[in-house]
C-alpha cells in the first residue's frame, strides 16, 4: 500500500529538527515545528511491513512534522551514502486528501528498508520498492523523497547522534 503525499512550497528557511535516542527503547525520533497553516490530519501515519519492523510518521495539520523508527527494518551499512541534492525546499501534507473525523491514527503495510553510512549519521528509509522519485528538503536535517505518482517513498535522516554510549 502506498501513501499519498503532496508537496507544498515554503517561504523562509526550513526549520529546524533535532534527532533523540531513547536509549532504552533504541528508538530514534526527531521532530519540528512546521511552518503555515494547514488542515488535515493530526495524528500518527504508523508504517508497518510483514517482518515487523515500525516507522510513525508525526502529522499536524496535514503536515509531516516528525519520524520515530520504533522497531527498525534490517540496517544495511555501506562506506558510501551520499544523500541526494534536494531539488527544492517544502512541506509534506499527509495524506493528500481531508481525513475523516475524529480519526487520529493511520496504520499502512508496505515494504521498509534501512541504509546507512559507515558513521551511521545518515540513514535512508526506504518505503516501498525502488522508484524514480524527486527529493524535498522539510527540515535541516530530514529530506523526504516523493516519486512520480505523488507517493511518499523515502526518507533522510541527516547528522543522526550517535546512540547513547554504554547503553
Amino acid at each position: 500500500m502506498s501513501l499519498e503525499a503532496r508537496v507544498e512550497a515554503i517561504a523562509g528557511r526550513v526549520p529546524s529538527l533535532r534527532w533523540n535516542w531513547d536509549p532504552e527503547t533504541d528508538i530514534l525520533s526527531g521532530s519540528f515545528k512546521p511552518t503555515g497553516k494547514s488542515a488535515g490530519l493530526t495524528g500518527t501515519v504508523e508504517l508497518t511491513d510483514d517482518v515487523g519492523s515500525v516507522a510513525v510518521l508525526d502529522v499536524a495539520g496535514g503536515v509531516l512534522r516528525g519520524i520515530d523508527i520504533v522497531v527498525w527494518p534490517e540496517v544495511a551499512s555501506t562506506s558510501t551514502l551520499t544523500p541526494p541534492e534536494p531539488s527544492r525546499d517544502g512541506r509534506i501534507l499527509l495524506p493528500s486528501r481531508a481525513s475523516q473525523p475524529g480519526i487520529a491514527s493511520l496504520e499502512m503495510d508496505t515494504t521498509l528498508s534501512m541504509s546507512t553510512d559507515a558513521a551511521q549519521q545518515t540513514f535512508h528509509l526506504r518505503i516501498g520498492g525502488r522508484q524514480p522519485a524527486h527529493v524535498v528538503r522539510i527540515a535541516d536535517r530530514c529530506l523526504v523523497e516523493v516519486d512520480q505518482r505523488n507517493r511518499l517513498a523515502g526518507l533522510w535522516l541527516l547528522d543522526v547522534p550517535p546512540f547513547p554510549e554504554g547503553e
